[in-house]
């Protein structure tokens, strides 16, 4: 299939024929000019037919947008298996899975805008896309917890000041706050995991091709050096295709 967030999805379907030409819409319109009578005319179904799949626009970007995490978190868990099965350790699990999701984000750049790029003006994600949303920073916190297990983690030389900045969510997910030195991890977590969509976002959208010389190498420093605010080595050098 052309596109990775329908990889298990029926063709033949008028739900799925709804989302391969809204994505086609996205490339083209962006999120705020999709629409029902749109995607009708462009698929070939009737109105009432798209409206029987999806009673509103809104229930049609709500799909997209759950595709799209739960592709991109497939893309990320795949490589993470990979480099597990290969015997890698946390930080060359670290940068395999953060190119993977970046090789994810040129390839589906539409669907990337969709779920980090700027708010679809009037659209409220449900709850229904939060599931799906965690699977990116889940990733993350695995490869964290085995670092912080397997004893690959440097002491940072500074802790988060004052009490906790956690919500009870992010201390569930992650397991539980470790203890000192590394009590402000998960905080350090939530920065290389915003470090990471920040720094997509400049490549996807083309914020540093004319800053630097080669992007997939930068972006293995980057990842390298955001890292290290939570004492990992990530090692560089290796093949960036």
């Amino acid at each position: 299939m052309d596109s990775a967030t329908s990889s298990t999805a029926d063709h033949t379907t008028p739900s799925a024929l709804v989302k391969d030409t809204a994505r086609q819409q996205l490339e083209k319109l962006g999120g705020a000019g999709l629409s029902l009578d749109a995607v009708a005319r462009d698929s070939g179904l009737a109105l009432t037919e798209v409206e029987a799949a999806f009673p509103h626009r809104d229930d049609l970007l709500t799909a997209l947008v759950i595709d799209a995490y739960n592709a991109s978190g497939a893309a990320m868990e795949r490589a993470d298996e990979a480099a597990r099965e290969a015997g890698a350790r946390a930080g060359a699990r670290l940068l395999a899975v953060t190119r993977a999701l970046r090789q994810w984000s040129f390839d589906h750049p539409a669907e990337f805008t969709l779920i980090y790029g700027s708010p679809v003006p009037g659209y409220h994600a449900p709850q229904d896309t939060v599931l799906p949303a965690s699977r990116t920073p889940g990733v993350l916190a695995g490869i964290v917890r085995a670092a912080l297990m397997g004893g690959e983690l440097t002491p940072p030389r500074r802790a988060v000041p004052g009490p906790p900045l956690l919500l009870p969510a992010a201390v569930e997910a992650f397991g539980g706050v470790p203890e000192a030195p590394f009590s402000d991890i998960i905080e350090r977590g939530i920065v290389l995991w915003s470090n990471l969509i920040g720094l997509l976002v400049f490549q996807v959208f083309s914020r540093t091709h004319d800053s630097v010389r080669d992007e997939a190498a930068f972006f293995d420093y980057a990842i390298a050096v955001a890292a290290e605010s939570i004492g990992l080595e990530v090692p560089l050098g290796e093949n960036t295709d």
